[in-house]
């Protein structure tokens, strides 16, 4: 399987096949900061590779794949971020096992950084989800679910900051309207906030008051839909004023490359989701000069 990866704008991106190649971006010259973000979606409970017999995705995926993966780019840049935008539960034998205890250890051995939640993660209600908390070493993030009459209250944050190589990176969370997806039963009283003002609330927390050099948005809302009228990423972006890039779910969308939408202030917002059951990692850099600005740079690799 050949792929085309670009490094494009504000950003190099890559969506790595199969899990078994490693884009390198570079910045030659530059005395700037270098940050790299990781993400994945949807993984749905998927530990192992596919089969080689697979109709669809033959030998590839699995966890083990990602992790060395991930091992070989933090050594490159240690200054690297892992994040998942949802659905890292429900879709094999070891959810219905486990209950997401699994799930959750192996992402914390992988030291990812923050996840959203994604609808399925209810799927053994939201007790279940709470049940699984202990075995989470990272952050949930979502600004739009309230929790506050359920067990997960104070469990979820709406957004957290991190701080790499000197450089705030700004980070929230949008969930997806969970009536028809999910049944009341498992969800609650959790309550679902339609997310755009949410998102503009959040972003606008962390770059003007918070002085974020970079505001990314892990979204299970979906990447696009006929019906225009469903909250999707791309409408998100157009809607937003601060946030850089974000990161989606839900759909299962394989892009090769993030969709480059304007926002509000005719601004660049990276769009980017990598399908889904682990298949592929996706990895965007951004190159800061010594005025904390964002260089544009541009790679073509194949994969």
């Amino acid at each position: 399987m050949k792929r085309r990866a670009f490094l494009k704008n504000t950003t190099a991106a890559s969506a790595l096949s199969g899990l078994g190649i490693l884009t390198l971006g570079s910045c030659s010259g530059s005395k700037g900061k270098h940050i790299t973000i990781l993400h994945t979606n949807d993984v749905h409970s998927h530990i192992d590779p596919f089969p080689k017999t697979h109709s669809l995705y033959p030998n590839l995926g699995g966890l083990a794949r990602r992790a060395t993966l991930v091992d070989t780019i933090r050594k490159e840049n240690p200054n690297t971020l892992l994040f998942d935008a949802g659905d890292y539960f429900q879709g094999t034998p070891y959810f219905n096992f486990y209950g997401g205890e699994l799930e959750f250890k192996l992402m914390s051995m992988m030291n990812y950084d923050a996840a959203t939640i994604g609808n399925h993660d209810f799927d053994n209600g939201v007790d279940g989800l709470y049940a699984q908390l202990p075995y989470a070493n990272f952050d949930l993030l979502c600004a739009n679910y309230d929790f506050k009459n359920t067990v997960m209250n104070g469990h979820v944050k709406k957004h957290k900051i991190f701080t790499v190589d000197g450089l705030k990176i700004g980070v929230y969370g949008i969930g997806i309207e969970l009536k028809g997806l999910v049944n009341k039963e498992l969800f609650k009283e959790t309550r679902y906030m339609y997310p755009y003002a949410l998102a503009q609330d959040a972003e606008k927390e962390l770059k003007v008051y918070e002085k974020c050099d970079l505001v990314i948005c892990l979204s299970h809302l979906g990447y696009d839909y006929e019906n225009r009228n469903k909250p999707n990423d791309l409408v998100l972006a157009q809607k937003t004023e601060f946030t850089d890039l974000i990161i989606g779910g839900h759909t299962h969308t394989f892009l090769d490359k993030p969709t480059i939408v304007k926002n509000k202030n005719e601004k660049d917002v990276l769009v980017n989701q990598v399908g889904c059951y682990g298949i592929n990692l996706g990895r965007i850099d951004f190159y800061f000069d010594t005025l904390k600005n964002v260089n544009s740079n541009g790679l073509s690799i194949t994969v």
